[in-house]
């Protein structure tokens, strides 16, 4: 049993909890009192407050997130019922910002608001020891920590978690950029972990057998000597077998991070890069600042000088949005050629300075988690349905590395007709899939492979021949070899397929296909 848990409700068992790993590393003599606690947003609420009773605790604090945010307060609503005595402290990101008008605040005892590494244990030490100086008020914030007095997390990552979940890590917080979208445009400034000690712990981990790291740093390329250093480091162990995951500001990339990232094999670099949107008018409403030229001519160093794996967001419902804009600059990024383009929905974040444009461009958002938009002056509800759906598919067709040749196909198709776009012409099919799956998560995939062939011949009227050996290659004979389906059998059916090249021993199974598929073309 331990007086005090640190608790989460987690998305998904693959995701550790970073921020409860620095809680616990920041507890000091507390730690032997303490005990961490990762739940997922899947498991009953009934039998999350059973386990945290189990523990007989004195304190429960809660890390809140917009994923969490309705689990999380349901779990709090039992406990406080059950157990009114029992002191519960929430904190994150979601409870940081109008904190005041939020019922899990209310229900909650004490609201840290910011970065918690010490605020969370000096509100502790109070409790546990009662203290006479126990805080009055609920709502407790502080100064930024300095982060070179924060202690590491690492060391509290489990074997089972190096094993099984995402490792997260970071060199740096704080983000120098404005986008009003984004919680990161409320940092004043960019605070970087002493370089020498950070190295260290990831040698550690290293060799404890991580193999996948993912730095949630914003702006990982923000400062070539600091970033170099860190690649190079992965790049000395590189034989390993390792996957990293790095988030890159679009257009900054210097010659010495060239030099070093043309040096890693395939299936080890992913790279997320923030787009956003392709519209300079709408980028410069919500303060994002970025030079498309230079972003086209990283784009193209990355796909003929390098074996990264890039990963690029659009958002969708942006004030000052349409649909046709959002068309072509959707058709201009797929023409770069990313191996995957993210198309997420606007979200309100508590605390973003997005609410400004409320008025002005009548943008209209969800009361409840995930807070995404509705309707804005441009884009009207029935659009942005349309468009969820359109994400929904174009990850599961395109993002997911399934579909390959049928992707070129819809390019090709949508080159010979120009009057068409590659965004239009997905656009019209994801509309036909919806119709056909309307519930778009847990479809088979030889469902969806026979949807996509119908869609093609009866829709498209592309010729039978060139439409099955898209698919029969994508199907049968990709990254896993399956049995033909019926539906694309035929008489003089060939085996299109060659041997894949072997990826990374650490990728993930999605960027695994992806770099399959570009040694298999």
């Amino acid at each position: 049993m331990s007086e005090i848990l640190l608790c989460t409700l987690n998305s998904t068992y693959q995701h550790s909890s970073f921020g409860l790993r620095y809680l616990f590393a920041n507890l000091h003599e507390l730690q032997k009192h303490s005990k961490i606690l990762e739940f997922t947003i899947t498991q009953k609420s009934r039998d999350i407050v059973e386990k945290i009773l189990l523990q007989n605790p004195l304190i429960v604090g809660f890390g809140v997130y917009i994923w969490n945010t309705t689990e999380t307060q349901e779990v709090i609503s039992i406990l406080k019922r059950i157990k009114p005595e029992l002191t519960i402290i929430v904190g994150g990101p979601e409870v940081s910002f109008e904190s005041e008008t939020q019922k899990i605040c209310e229900i909650a005892d004490f609201v840290i608001k910011g970065e918690s590494d010490f605020l969370f244990y000096e509100l502790t030490k109070k409790i546990f020891y009662k203290q006479d100086n126990i805080p009055q008020e609920k709502f407790l914030s502080g100064p930024l920590p300095e982060v070179e007095k924060i202690l590491s997390p690492y060391q509290y990552y489990t074997n089972d978690d190096i094993k099984n979940r995402v490792i997260y890590v970071e060199a740096s917080r704080g983000c120098p950029y404005k986008c009003e979208y984004c919680l990161s445009s409320l940092d004043k400034t960019v605070r970087n972990f002493p370089l020498e000690s950070f190295l260290s712990e990831l040698h550690a981990l290293i060799d404890r057998g991580a193999r996948q790291f993912k730095f949630v740093d914003r702006t990982f390329n923000l400062s070539p000597a600091f970033s170099t250093k860190i690649l190079q480091f992965f790049l000395d162990r590189i034989n390993l077998g390792l996957f990293l995951h790095f988030e890159l500001v679009p257009d900054r990339l210097p010659l010495e991070l060239k030099n070093l990232i043309e040096q890693f094999p395939a299936g080890s670099l992913q790279f997320e890069i923030g787009i956003q949107t392709w519209n300079p008018t709408v980028s410069a409403l919500v303060s994002r600042r970025q030079n498309y030229e230079k972003i086209k001519e990283n784009f193209f160093y990355l796909k003929e000088k390098t074996k990264v794996h890039t990963h690029a967001d659009l958002i969708v419902g942006l004030p000052g949005e349409s649909l046709d804009s959002f068309a072509k600059g959707f058709d201009a990024l797929a023409e770069l050629e990313p191996h995957e383009i993210q198309v997420g929905i606007l979200k309100r974040l508590k605390g973003t300075p997005i609410i400004r444009h409320n008025n002005t461009w009548q943008m209209i958002y969800q009361e409840h988690p995930p807070f995404q938009v509705l309707s804005t002056k441009t884009m009207d509800y029935l659009t942005l349905q349309q468009m969820n759906r359109f994400a929904k598919f174009w990850d599961l067709i395109a993002n997911s590395g399934n579909f390959p040749h049928t992707l070129k196909l819809f390019r090709k198709i949508s080159l010979e007709n120009k009057s068409a776009s590659l965004f239009w012409l997905f656009y019209q099919c994801s509309n036909f899939l919806a119709k056909r799956h309307e519930v778009s998560h847990g479809i088979a995939l030889l469902r969806l492979t026979e949807s996509i062939w119908i869609y093609l011949i009866e829709e498209l009227k592309i010729e039978k021949n060139i439409a099955q050996e898209a698919l029969i290659q994508d199907y049968a004979c990709g990254y896993k070899k399956r049995d033909l389906p019926n539906f694309l059998s035929s008489p003089n059916e060939k085996n299109f397929g060659k041997k894949n090249a072997t990826p990374s021993n650490s990728s993930p199974q999605r960027q695994s296909r992806h770099n399959a598929i570009h040694c298999y073309l």
